[in-house]
């Protein structure tokens, strides 16, 4: 069953201001605030320093996973965009990338995962005791950086967001266990699991920068959008032709009823429905079986439908920045939403 002639329209009207021709870079998105991120990444060391030798190991070991530094991206970029970048900027976004390295931290302990950006996992070269422990002082470090200087704001924006990505994480568990999830039920788990920390780094820019608060919630609106965007584009990747560094059907493996299926579910007869579900319900899928759920998906519109859905989160954030004065910190957030949306890994 393909999309309706109605559901076309409306995708065309959300993606009229996407340009598929320019090619957007994580570089290009980064120049307006490139010197200032190399100030950043002196400012975040500083904030790991230690003096029990063990801890600095780990620690100097740690700062070798280079990641994209997104977040911290994003709270300067949010910052430039409300107005000038100051310490509090800095200190804004070594708060984030504190509290969300300890994350990290902490799931590979919980996921006994031995790798983590193409390098041995910390609970892998030194166990989960000393993981775990890492992942506490990094939080310590967190919190009191952000108490010490009586970053309030900045620090109950980040704790909500880690109250909100724990509960996600345990109501994605539970809906795994029942297979009872509903389009409701998923926009509140992405919401919780992904945007929160992502409107967390935009409303912590701007609270660094601007006195105003209507600026704050603007921002924080459009990290909401800009993450709910970001994971429907993640989930769509369970459904494409081609490995991206998630592995295909890794979420159907999981148990995890994304957008894609949801829908397809809902339009599905009563038959091709238990056929389906049967599938999801087996411990072990075959690729045979993730081929049949795929096919089952796209064929009633799932991918159509939430393709669409992430053009209009998309087109919200897109929006919600253009009430803010024109800057190049600006024009490099927009490109960000394109390149959320058309990302292909």
């Amino acid at each position: 069953m393909s999309s309706s002639p109605a559901l076309l329209e409306d995708q065309k009207s959300s993606i009229a201001h996407i340009d598929s021709t320019r090619v957007i870079t994580l570089q290009s998105i980064q120049n307006p605030v490139e010197d200032e991120l190399k100030s950043f990444q002196m400012y975040f060391k500083t904030s790991m320093r230690t003096s029990v030798g063990l801890l600095d190991r780990v620690i100097r070991y740690l700062m070798r996973q280079k990641g994209k530094r997104i977040r911290p991206v994003l709270v300067l970029l949010a910052a430039k965009t409300c107005g000038p970048i100051s310490e509090k900027s800095y200190r804004g976004a070594a708060l984030v990338e504190l509290l969300h390295t300890a994350t990290l931290v902490h799931d590979d302990v919980v996921d006994d995962a031995d790798r983590r950006r193409g390098m041995f996992s910390i609970n892998a070269l030194w166990k989960n005791k000393i993981a775990v422990l890492l992942g506490d002082f990094l939080l310590s470090r967190g919190l009191l950086l952000a108490l010490d200087h009586k970053d309030y704001e900045s620090l109950h924006a980040l704790s909500d967001a880690v109250r909100r990505m724990s509960e996600g994480e345990l109501l994605q568990i539970e809906k795994a266990r029942k297979l009872d999830i509903d389009e409701d039920t998923y926009y509140k788990i992405i919401a919780d699991k992904t945007a929160s920390l992502i409107s967390a780094c935009t409303r912590v820019g701007a609270l660094s920068a601007s006195d105003d608060p209507t600026a704050a919630d603007r921002m924080h609106q459009f990290g909401e959008k800009l993450g709910m965007a970001f994971q429907i584009r993640d989930d769509l990747f369970d459904y494409g032709i081609k490995d991206v560094g998630k592995p295909l059907g890794i979420d159907l493996q999981e148990k995890k009823m994304t957008l894609p299926l949801i829908f397809a579910l809902s339009h599905a007869s009563s038959k091709d429905k238990k056929r389906i579900m049967r599938i999801v319900r087996q411990k072990k899928k075959s690729r045979a079986d993730v081929k049949v759920v795929n096919k089952f998906v796209l064929e009633l519109g799932g991918i159509d439908y939430t393709r669409n859905r992430m053009y209009d989160f998309a087109e919200e954030a897109r929006s919600i920045l253009l009430t803010f004065p024109e800057s190049a910190a600006r024009s490099a957030m927009l490109d960000l939403v394109q390149f959320t949306i058309q990302r292909q890994k």
